[in-house]
């Protein structure tokens, strides 16, 4: 057994130790089996309308066709897709591949100043943004006129009449669609009659060609993109299916999909992965409407789950929940924050299925280590690494640690990004010149090569399953002028892991909390704004000024 993978002696059975990364050149390569196998199975459902195989295959093509043919984009440009979970997604995403183009996920709760960020970083040709958030991208689009724009509304492809009447509701009843002008910009549903009448050249993703540019914070407070490559996620789509596969049936599963496909967890773990098993894949629009959300699930018989933490928590405190059949529910997966024992061990007594928790980053597309899925009660670990992947763990000179010490966790493996987007600097801080990837947590191994994670090096904080980085905070605040200084530090939460809290000493003595807040909703996406607000005369600092957090974080202070 080799010496660099303790664990492999510990793997469930039937799982490889490596993959064969030359089964699959692209996600495309994937997409195109799945389509031969399983044609005629439904692909996904939203709101009560399923798409098959087939009408994805010929959807995702039309927009291929639209993107190519009347927008003459070039192998390799970059198309922005700010959009919750709907039909529209996987359609879009599947087009711009298959056209040979690189997908630019946009959170839809993104401010103006953050939304601009990210266009103008990523060089985005194109924004496809659901109606509801058309003023926000009015607001920047206005600045940047290379960028054409298409829209679509929530309904537009639910079918007539209820494809209308939830668009005539969400505008004119619920008052969630502000109203917009964009000049230029086209609908979606007419990007597909356009791309239509064009043929579609034969593509070839190369291995190395950039699937995803998919933005994450940093310790700089600079929003960056992570380059997936095709090759990057294809390594990690068949990791997680080899890791799966003994539990799942291949044209049978219907996997549950609350978090959006805008986060690497869902797009991976649920898009990508269960394509491959040509499963059906049930999006939900808003899981913050638990009531609703449940009242889905008491309409679908679901073999798979995903979510973080707060949503496994949420369901879990919802009223006829209790009530949902789980007789066919075989797979839990939870990621994306630390999954709470109290959480898990309800789940299971709950639903009659461990929560299995794993563990991955934006970097490394996103599977690292994932707990065996026979588990019979929660273990407190990531679980262990999954195939062709080397997890170590090491101290700040560099040395590799012994079992039970901690240090920091580094990650090698096909599943690690390029770099990041025109950022060498930024790639070279956390890409050492082996290969290592140095996720900034610190965690210890166990003897059989389990992995947990003790405590994060860095001052990021996770809500919800959401980084946040407190240099941006800070610069935000900053930014008001009754403010002379802020530092910002995560807090224990019951209902998202992490909340933020800020510590300000003010300019302006007239400066109030509620003042602060309604800046930040203004200029900050809802999981970065401060739910703690304490102003003070000073902060501590070092001796060359640099406030410290670490202090502030104390428990007599957080």
């Amino acid at each position: 057994m080799s010496s660099d993978r303790p664990w492999l002696a510990h793997y469930p059975a039937g799982v490889p130790a490596d993959i064969d990364l030359t089964e699959f050149t692209s996600i495309t390569d994937v997409f195109d089996a799945a389509l031969r196998n399983y044609r005629d199975k439904t692909a996904f459902i939203n709101m009560g309308k399923s798409i098959s195989y087939d009408e994805l295959d010929r959807l995702s093509r039309d927009f291929a066709g639209y993107l190519l043919g009347e927008l003459k984009l070039k192998k390799g440009d970059r198309v922005a897709i700010m959009m919750p979970n709907c039909l529209q997604y996987p359609v879009a995403i599947f087009g711009v591949l298959r056209a040979g183009l690189t997908v630019v996920n946009t959170n839809p709760m993104y401010t103006a100043r953050e939304l601009k960020h990210q266009l103008a970083d990523s060089g985005a040709s194109v924004l496809l943004v659901m109606d509801n958030f058309g003023h926000v991208a009015q607001e920047v689009l206005a600045q940047m006129p290379g960028v054409r724009a298409i829209t679509t509304g929530l309904g537009d492809m639910l079918g007539f009449p209820k494809g209308a009447i939830v668009n005539f509701v969400l505008k004119h009843l619920k008052k969630m669609v502000p109203e917009f002008s964009i000049p230029g910009a086209t609908r979606f549903r007419d990007t597909l009659t356009l791309g239509r009448m064009h043929a579609l050249p034969e593509i070839r993703n190369a291995a190395e060609d950039i699937a995803f540019l998919q933005y994450t914070g940093g310790t700089t407070g600079v929003s960056k993109g992570a380059m997936l490559t095709h090759r990057n996620l294809v390594a990690n789509m068949q990791q997680a299916a080899a890791w799966v596969a003994g539990n799942v049936k291949y044209g049978e599963e219907t996997i549950i999909t609350a978090l959006p496909l805008y986060h690497i967890f869902a797009l991976t773990a649920n898009c990508l992965v269960f394509i491959k098993f040509g499963a059906s894949n049930l999006l939900i629009t808003n899981p913050r409407d638990m009531p609703g959300f449940v009242k889905e699930l008491k309409g679908i018989r679901f073999t798979a789950i995903t979510g973080v933490n707060t949503l496994f928590n949420g369901l879990l405190h919802t009223p006829g929940f209790e009530g949902v059949d789980f007789s066919h529910l075989h797979l839990t997966l939870g990621g994306g924050m630390a999954v709470q024992r109290a959480v898990a061990e309800k789940w299971k007594q709950v639903t009659g299925v461990t929560l299995a928790e794993a563990y991955g980053l934006t970097e490394t597309s996103p599977a690292v280590c994932i707990n065996p899925l026979d588990l019979r009660e929660y273990n407190g670990s990531i679980g262990m690494p999954v195939p062709s992947t080397l997890v170590c763990i090491k101290s700040d000179d560099g040395a590799t640690l012994p079992a039970g010490e901690i240090g920091e966790l580094c990650v090698k493996g096909p599943q690690v990004m390029k770099g990041y987007w025109q950022r060498p600097e930024e790639t070279a801080k956390v890409m050492d010149a082996d290969g290592w990837l140095h996720t900034g947590d610190m965690a210890k191994m166990d003897e059989q090569g389990y992995f947990y994670i003790v405590d994060r090096k860095k001052d990021m904080i996770l809500v919800s399953g959401f980084n946040v980085y407190p240099n941006e905070v800070e610069d935000v605040i900053a930014m008001m002028p009754g403010v002379l200084e802020v530092a910002a530090i995560g807090v224990p939460d019951e209902k998202s892991g992490e909340a933020v809290k800020v510590f300000i000493v003010k300019k302006d003595a007239a400066l109030t909390a509620d003042a602060v807040k309604a800046f930040c909703r203004e200029n900050m996406t809802g999981y970065k704004q401060p739910k703690f607000i304490e102003f003070r005369n000073d902060l501590p600092k070092s001796n060359v000024g640099k406030i410290l957090r670490k202090e502030l974080r104390s428990p007599a202070n957080a």
